[in-house]
């Protein structure tokens, strides 16, 4: 039976013009990812990420604490969503900057009530694909996980999205569920699915091991 280790971007750009690109501290959680695992001996027999620029960021930072230069497979279907496009199809007027706790929280609610409502096919943000057809690219890696790497250490590394989703897939949560999993998914945290021929198995769910130590304690981030 293998594992596939399902990762979240380093700490992204939140606020910024360009949120598509990780933040000096998103760096140093993938990078010190990478170091976690080769203190560990943990070798991986794949590598595949999505095409987004913080996902090849945060590859290359894994790679550099592995030390190691992986062949990537990169699968569009593990994009986020877009999140802006959501939030304007419920919200039309530009939210104020998330630049207070009060903010941050009223942008997360807006786009919580988005999700569902996409998820239930009551909203078709503009770019955006349907949930179906998310759910289904998610569903199409994980069957490639299952169908060419069973036996194997497979490391994934996408978005709290299509994390979320994944795991929803495999415990068959409802939609609601689905949501509350993604906002709780951390920067650079590691989930754990077990893989066999005929199923995947939840391990582990948002952990941070490599963060553990109290001079990582402020490098926990979830945006």
């Amino acid at each position: 039976m293998g594992t596939l280790y399902l990762v979240r971007h380093g700490q992204a750009s939140f606020g910024a013009a360009d949120y598509d690109m990780l933040s000096p501290l998103g760096h140093r959680q993938a990078m010190r990812l990478g170091e976690h695992w080769r203190e560990r001996g943990l070798g991986f027999d794949a590598v595949i990420t999505g095409t987004l620029r913080r996902h090849t960021q945060t590859i290359q930072g894994i790679a550099e604490g592995l030390q190691t230069r992986p062949e990537v497979l990169q699968l569009p279907g593990l994009n986020e969503y877009d999140s802006l496009a959501l939030i304007a199809a419920i919200h039309p007027q530009p939210l104020d900057p998330a630049d207070t706790p009060e903010r941050y929280r009223a942008h997360f609610r807006i786009l919580c009530d988005a999700l569902a409502q996409w998820m239930a096919g009551v909203i078709s943000p503009q770019g955006m694909p349907t949930w179906n057809e998310f759910s289904a690219g998610v569903r199409a890696v994980l069957e490639h996980v299952r169908q060419h790497h069973a036996d194997q250490n497979v490391l994934l590394v996408s978005s709290g999205g299509p994390i979320a989703t994944a795991v929803g897939e495999v415990l068959g949560t409802a939609p609601e569920v689905t949501i509350a999993l993604n906002m709780r998914i951390r920067n650079s945290a590691v989930t754990e699915l077990s893989v066999s021929p005929k199923r995947l198995m939840l391990q582990t769910f948002n952990t941070l091991p490599h963060l553990h130590a109290l001079e990582h304690a402020e490098w926990v981030t979830h945006a």
